[in-house]
C-alpha cells in the first residue's frame, strides 16, 4: 500500500510551530477554534486574521471545526432553534471568511436514540424516531446548507455517540445538497466499537462510501475520548489506512491529537508503519 499523505487539527496558536511541516507538504489543515463559543461570540474575525498571517504560503486544504457545545444540531425547542442556527451560522461565516472548504459540525445521533429506534416505529403520518431526528436537523440546519452550497463550503457530519456507521449516512444524503457529507473520527468509532459493540474502525471507512469527505485521525484504548497519537491505543491502523486507501472518496485527513507536540511522534509511527507520509 501506497502511504497516504496527512495533516492535522490545530488551534491558531499550534500554527507557527508546523507551519514548515504543513506548508512542504501541502497537507491538509483544519483550524479548530471555532468551535468555541468564546470566539464565535467574540471578535472571530481576528483570530480568521491570525491564522491568514500564520499560513501565509499555505496551499493545502483548509477546513474548520464549526460549534458544538450546547447547540444540537436536532434541536427541537422553537424558542432555542433559531438561536443554534445562528452559531452555526457564524462558524460558516468565520469558514468563508478563511477561505476554508469544510467546517466540521457533530452528529446528533445517541446510544440511547440507536436503543430505542424500534420503540416509535413509523405509523400513518407519524415519523419514526429516526426520521424525527432528521427532521429537525433540517430545521436547524437548512439555511446553514444553503449558505454553504452559495460559498463552496461542505459540511461534515462526524460520528460522536454514533453506534450505526449508516445513520450520519442517511442525514447527509436526506438533504440532497453536495454541501453536506459525512467525517469519521477514529477514536469516537472505536470506542462505540469496544463499548457498544459498534463494527471496526474500517468498516465506517467503507460505509460512508464516496460520501466520506473528512477523518480525524486519533488513538485511543477504546474507553474514553482521549485523542492519542496513533500507536499509543488499541485501534489497528493498518485496517484503517486499507480502508483509506481502497475508498472512492479523496477525504481530508487530519491527525487530532489532544497534544499537538505529539504530532512528530505520531507521523514517526505512522511513517515506519509504512502507512502515512
Amino acid at each position: 500500500m501506497t502511504p497516504i499523505r496527512i495533516g492535522a487539527a490545530l488551534k491558531v496558536a499550534s500554527l507557527p510551530r508546523h507551519r514548515d511541516w504543513l506548508v512542504a507538504g501541502d497537507r491538509d489543515l483544519e483550524i479548530q477554534d471555532f468551535f468555541r463559543t468564546d470566539v464565535l461570540l467574540g471578535d472571530w474575525r481576528a483570530v480568521v486574521e491570525a491564522a491568514k498571517a500564520a499560513l501565509d504560503g499555505f496551499a493545502g486544504r483548509l477546513g474548520i471545526h464549526g460549534p458544538f457545545f450546547d447547540v444540537p444540531m436536532n434541536c427541537g425547542d422553537p424558542e432555542l432553534r433559531p438561536l443554534v442556527t445562528r452559531r452555526f451560522l457564524t462558524g460558516l461565516d468565520a469558514a468563508i471568511a478563511l477561505g476554508a472548504t469544510q467546517m466540521v459540525v457533530h452528529s446528533p445521533f445517541t446510544i440511547w436514540d440507536y436503543h430505542n429506534y424500534g420503540d416509535r416505529p413509523a405509523r400513518g403520518n407519524e415519523p419514526s424516531h429516526k426520521d424525527s431526528i432528521i427532521a429537525a436537523c433540517h430545521e436547524v440546519m437548512r439555511d446553514v446548507v444553503r449558505r454553504a452550497e452559495d460559498h463552496g463550503v461542505t459540511l461534515v457530519i462526524e460520528n460522536c455517540d454514533d453506534i450505526s456507521p449508516l445513520d450520519r449516512l442517511d442525514l447527509a444524503r436526506s438533504f440532497d445538497s453536495a454541501a453536506v457529507k459525512v467525517s469519521i473520527d477514529t477514536g469516537h468509532a472505536h470506542n462505540s466499537h469496544v463499548m457498544q459493540g459498534s463494527v471496526p474502525v474500517d468498516y465506517y471507512v467503507v460505509a460512508a462510501g464516496e460520501w466520506l469527505a473528512h477523518v480525524h485521525l486519533q488513538d485511543t484504548d477504546g474507553y474514553a475520548d482521549r485523542h492519542w497519537a496513533p500507536g499509543r491505543g488499541t485501534i489497528p491502523w493498518a485496517s484503517v489506512f486499507s480502508a483509506l486507501a481502497a475508498s472512492p472518496a479523496d477525504p481530508h485527513l487530519v491527525l487530532e491529537l489532544r497534544d499537538s507536540d505529539e504530532i512528530p511522534a505520531a507521523m514517526a509511527y505512522l511513517e515506519r508503519e509504512g502507512l502515512a507520509c
